[in-house]
């Protein structure tokens, strides 16, 4: 891991800022862009469309970012809002955001062939939401109203889950019984914030369960780690990512809480105001969980331009993780695998 040099003052006199303006750096976060969920949910709808041809339906946005969304239409990927909107006999790809039971009921009864999609993290947290939900626990859902990955697991056990949003809504929280109360959480969220919430639900319910491994992904962490790192002493923080990403918006977050004079969020280097650079010395630049690294480079490429050249890594974590395709893909992958050696 890099430690962090000393954290920049939040205000400077104007020669000080004048001075860290003409040593122009940029701070590049590592790691930055896709996770492994990520990773495997473009490529599931990529084999899908060499395997079967276009076109190839997606519930929902298959990751939330407009580059990768736009991408794949491009290859003929259709995206859709309903299951419903999937004519009969199609195949339709479930996001890596996870669905509800429901939603599978829909698909058999539209006659669809399915591929889920779904990160095998979130997956982990249905599991949970299910099992707890058999033992008649009541399950406090610590994430953001009306996100996907909410609506989902929400949909594994709606007569139990209660959605939580944020410490301030902990007040409306009522359980039946409060020694019996379990919290889950959605996976993109800041660290900080859950732990906020979950504090204040201990203090509310002392004997409140944890889950039997933190929810918070380990990509989401990493991500916010090493923002934290080099927040301290950036004056402007470029988070690459789209609006309805949850875990970018929460980077530009991280970054102001850690210290970044200004973060803002960008889908490409085109929306940077190159009023942001005024009296900025160091910019750091990191991107959410689903976004390919060629924005990155482009943002990298449109500071360099105006003199932020100077690009040092700030290496918060190393990741090694792989997840294997969805198994409806495997198993018809290797079909095709086999029948070509016996040609």
């Amino acid at each position: 891991m890099t430690s962090s040099p000393s954290p920049t003052p939040a205000t400077t006199s104007g020669e000080d800022a004048s001075r860290r303006s003409d040593q122009r750096k940029v701070l590049l976060a590592a790691p930055r862009g896709y996770c492994a969920g990520v990773d495997r949910a473009v490529i599931a709808v990529e084999k899908a469309l060499e395997q079967y041809g276009a076109p190839v339906y997606v519930r929902h946005e298959i990751v939330h970012n407009k580059y990768v969304v736009k991408t794949l239409e491009k290859k003929g990927a259709i995206f859709v809002e309903e299951t419903e909107e999937v004519p009969e006999g199609n195949i339709v790809i479930f996001s890596a955001h996870g669905v509800a039971p429901v939603v599978h009921e829909e698909a058999k009864r539209g006659k669809l062939a399915t591929i889920d999609a779904t990160c095998p993290l979130v997956t982990k947290v249905h599991k949970e939401a299910v099992r707890y939900a058999a033992e008649d626990y009541d399950i406090l859902l610590i994430g953001h109203e009306g996100h996907e990955e909410v609506i989902g697991t929400s949909g594994e056990a709606p007569e139990h889950i209660t959605l939580v949003d944020g410490p301030e809504d902990v007040g409306n929280v009522e359980v039946r019984d409060p020694d019996k109360v379990v919290w889950l959480s959605q996976t993109t969220l800041s660290v900080d914030e859950t732990m906020e919430t979950v504090g204040a639900l201990k203090g509310r319910y002392p004997n409140l369960l944890s889950p039997p491994s933190d929810d918070i992904c380990y990509a989401t962490q990493n991500r916010q780690i090493a923002v934290k790192q080099m927040g301290a002493e950036a004056d402007l923080v470029i988070v690459v990512g789209s609006k309805n990403s949850s875990n970018s918006v929460r980077l530009v977050e991280v970054a102001l809480g850690a210290g970044a004079r200004t973060a803002h969020l960008v889908d490409y280097a085109e929306e940077i105001d190159e009023a942001w650079l005024e009296g900025v010395g160091t910019v750091g630049v990191t991107s959410g969980a689903s976004v390919p690294d060629v924005l990155v480079h482009g943002v990298l490429d449109w500071l360099a331009q105006r003199g932020y050249e100077d690009v040092e890594t700030i290496t918060a974590a190393e990741e090694s993780i792989a997840f294997s395709l969805p198994k409806e893909l495997r198993r018809d992958l290797r079909a095709e695998a086999k029948a070509a050696t016996e040609d």
